[in-house]
């Protein structure tokens, strides 16, 4: 039975950010992860469909003010991941029922609407942190974002495409999306165009591009690599260009005018610089030998992001660093085709040390394999070839079996294939990414990997 949902009215937020707020937010964010090292309740091994009900009750329940990730991360929330992790929310494919349909509508529209207000506010952060009532902090912990934007562009797209559904539910979410995209296009335009202006050029002998690191780090998917002149973060950046397009919120001859140059020159720009090796490297602040070594699986970047693998030499620089990942041993987990970030752990500080090792170098996220997974069908797509197809199901497979074994989608795992564990916590269970896994699946295998009936 069809349910007629009505969506959040306007709400007056209140940002803070400064040195007292971001203590504040560590204070909140430290109580989160220490009650939920101690407190929290685990679920053993089960079924993957038992499992997928139990995430999506956590997830995308009525109680919620926003999409929370999973435990410990039900505290904060997390612009940039609507870009990286959420992009399937909506899918159809991955929807319960019509009931489950009404409650991830109602809040996503009312976690896009948050972003938005952040935006118009001039707080684009990596993470908000709720201080009680409508007032929020904007907190960067270790660096400024490149991805934030992309994401709420991203997650203001997907609930706009919800009209794709046979659920009514969706058709109205995506009245509500284009209602928010009329109300915020200005604030959206004027951050694009500030992210645009922020880009300095960077050569490298005869090689050129605009970079948003050139001197400071700038985070991507998570706040704990301290590099500079990386590729993600850069990749971020021109997909956000590129969503900022589709969605209207800039004329793309104003944005080149900003940029001094052609979007799509912007791009072969990037690829030469990072690509000159033929092959991405991570950062090119990197000190280590040219190989594996220098490459970070990140570098898939975000669904309908970065890559455009319709293109014979961009195909041609994915396949390379592809081939790089899968022949080199140190970059999997033994026995699985679990794939570590890097062979190396990165540049740490020592909260990193502390709180969190090998958070992003020598520990795997699902995740990231998820994305890695779909590029390479994006590449055996676009080539007309089954090269990676098998390679993808393997990953696939692995990540079913490992939220079977763990009791839930994990946000990571360790170098070893077990639950990620530090002093802080005991692990983190990614609920809402759960959805993605099974798009991707659908896609790899042809049939869905849950019976919904």
């Amino acid at each position: 039975m069809h349910r007629h949902i009505s969506f959040s009215s306007h709400r007056e937020y209140r940002f803070y950010q400064g040195p007292i707020a971001t203590c504040v937010a560590n204070g909140i964010q430290a109580v989160n992860f220490l009650g939920d090292r101690f407190l929290r309740k685990y679920h053993s091994s089960a079924g993957i469909d038992e499992l997928y009900r139990q995430s999506v009750d956590h997830a995308f329940s009525p109680q919620e003010a926003f999409l929370v990730t999973g435990a410990p991360h039900a505290s904060a929330y997390y612009p940039r991941d609507f870009a990286w992790f959420y992009p399937d929310v909506l899918d159809p494919e991955t929807i319960i029922d019509s009931e489950d349909a009404v409650r991830r509508v109602r809040l996503l529209e009312k976690s896009v609407r948050l972003m938005l207000e952040a935006v118009r506010a001039g707080v684009v952060t990596t993470t908000i942190v709720p201080a009680g009532g409508d007032r929020y902090i904007g907190v960067n912990y270790f660096s400024l974002p490149s991805d934030t934007l992309l994401g709420i562009l991203a997650g203001l797209e997907q609930i706009m495409r919800a009209d794709q559904s046979s659920y009514l539910a969706m058709a109205q979410g995506a009245h509500a999306g284009r209602a928010l995209l009329a109300e915020y296009r200005e604030d959206l335009k004027k951050a694009i165009l500030q992210l645009a202006g922020a880009l300095e050029p960077f050569a490298d002998n005869d090689l050129t591009a605009l970079l948003c690191d050139v001197n400071t780090p700038r985070s991507a998917a998570t706040d704990t690599r301290a590099e500079r002149r990386r590729f993600v973060t850069n990749a971020c950046v021109y997909a956000t260009f590129v969503r900022g397009i589709r969605l209207g919120v800039i004329d793309q001859i104003e944005l080149e005018a900003r940029l001094g140059r052609a979007l799509s020159q912007y791009k072969v720009e990037l690829l030469g610089l990072f690509g000159k090796h033929g092959y991405i490297r991570h950062a090119l602040d990197s000190r280590s030998e040219p190989g594996a070594s220098s490459v970070a699986l990140d570098f898939v970047n975000v669904h309908e992001g970065f890559w455009d693998l319709g293109d014979e030499s961009e195909r041609a620089l994915f396949a390379a660093t592809t081939d790089l990942i899968l022949g080199e041993p140190q970059f999997r987990i033994p026995d699985t085709s679990h794939f570590l970030v890097s062979v190396e752990n990165p540049q740490t500080k020592l909260i990193h040390k502390i709180a969190a090792p090998a958070y992003q170098g020598r520990s795997c996220w699902p995740t990231f394999n998820v994305e890695f997974a779909d590029r390479m069908l994006d590449y055996d797509e676009h080539s007309g070839t089954d090269t990676y197809r098998s390679c993808a199901r393997d990953i696939l497979r692995d990540i079913r079996t490992a939220t079977e074994t763990h009791g839930g989608y994990q946000e990571l795992l360790s170098e070893r294939g077990l639950k990620y564990r530090t002093w802080a916590y005991q692990s983190a269970v990614a609920h809402s990414w759960f959805p993605r896994f099974l798009s991707v699946w659908r896609r790899a295998f042809g049939t869905p990997l849950l019976n919904r009936n």
